[in-house]
């Protein structure tokens, strides 16, 4: 695997990672006290810090994972079908 490849993947599984890390823990204003001039379903307190290191860690793990299947040829992905190849392949 490129880094390239590898960059691009672990770009992708982080951003879906952090989405679905970022509902976690979250509390509206609506459920405690609402601060004058904002929107009361905004989070009291987001916690980006800890969800992009949460989202940093598990994206390592799942691309660990999807690295080593990828060398040891487990999956072979050279062999899996390819809907837009061309049939010569």
């Amino acid at each position: 695997m490129s880094l390239t490849t590898f960059a691009a993947l672990f770009f992708l599984v982080w951003w879906v990672a952090f989405f679905a890390v970022l509902p976690w823990g979250v509390k509206s204003q609506h459920e405690g006290e609402v601060e004058p001039g904002t929107d009361p379903g905004a989070p009291q307190r987001p916690l980006l810090l800890i969800k992009l290191a949460a989202t940093t860690v598990i994206a390592g793990v799942v691309m660990a994972v999807v690295y080593a299947v990828w060398e040891s040829g487990i999956l072979p992905f050279d062999r899996l079908p390819m809907p837009f190849a061309s049939p010569n392949r």
